[in-house]
């Protein structure tokens, strides 16, 4: 089984996403993603000239988290360069150091708010277990008054982790691109998880249906959480 990924530390968000061969239109072309921990790997090691074990201290991983990062890095940019593919950098597990910017995939502003769920439904139950729950509904609000688009995240292979599941989960949210979680009860790693990336926690909402919740975070009568509550 996989081991969760631990979120990394990078000095810069990217400042392209995507680079093609010349002259190919980019709709003909198969993409090769690279995190954006993977490129800062690249950046420590191939551009700026540091050992393994001085970039992995400024990631704040250890060096075989490190190594593994940019090992896979190179391999993407590889395949890109030797396969004639697109390069589509995105998405991770990071946290942007002295900046207010965050590794979470954000939507041009839009507030996303997942709340875990016992099912798919709005009706269904909140989930008072972060890092277990079976699922999240995910609530995307284009501005304060326009309904919500509502969609499901399954969450199955993290709820099958012996050890990690709170990480794993926080990992499936930051892909999401979710600002804000809406739990019963959250435990320290996956707090920590969250708030290295940006996420805010909202605790305590076990009892209430999905429905529930969301109207409740709406109305302002909830306290973000400073710290874990399991």
């Amino acid at each position: 089984m996989a081991r969760p990924t631990h979120c990394r530390f990078v000095e810069q968000e990217p400042t392209s996403t995507y680079f093609k061969p010349c002259g190919v239109p980019l709709a003909t072309l198969e993409a090769v993603s690279l995190s954006v921990e993977g490129l800062e790997a690249l950046r420590l090691s191939d551009l700026e000239g540091l050992t393994n074990a001085e970039a992995a201290k400024k990631m704040r991983v250890s060096r075989y988290a490190y190594a593994r990062t940019l090992n896979m890095a190179r391999k993407a940019v590889a395949e890109t360069l030797v396969l004639g593919k697109a390069l589509r950098i995105q998405g991770g597990c990071y946290t942007c150091i002295g900046s207010k910017k965050r590794g979470a995939e954000r939507s041009n502003g839009m507030k996303k708010i997942a709340v875990s769920s016992e099912g798919p439904s709005i009706q269904d139950r909140v989930d008072p277990r972060y890092g277990r729950a079976g699922g999240f509904l995910i609530a995307e609000y284009k501005d304060d008054t326009e309904e919500p688009v509502y969609s499901y995240l399954d969450n199955g292979d993290a709820q099958l982790l012996a050890q990690g599941a709170g990480i794993a989960t926080t990992e499936h949210l930051v892909n999401a691109g979710v600002n804000v979680v809406l739990s019963g009860y959250v435990g320290p790693k996956a707090f920590e998880a969250l708030s290295g990336v940006g996420i805010e926690v909202v605790q305590n909402m076990d009892g209430l249906t999905v429905a529930e919740a969301l109207q409740k975070y709406a109305s302002g009568n909830y306290e973000v959480a400073k710290g874990p509550n399991h």
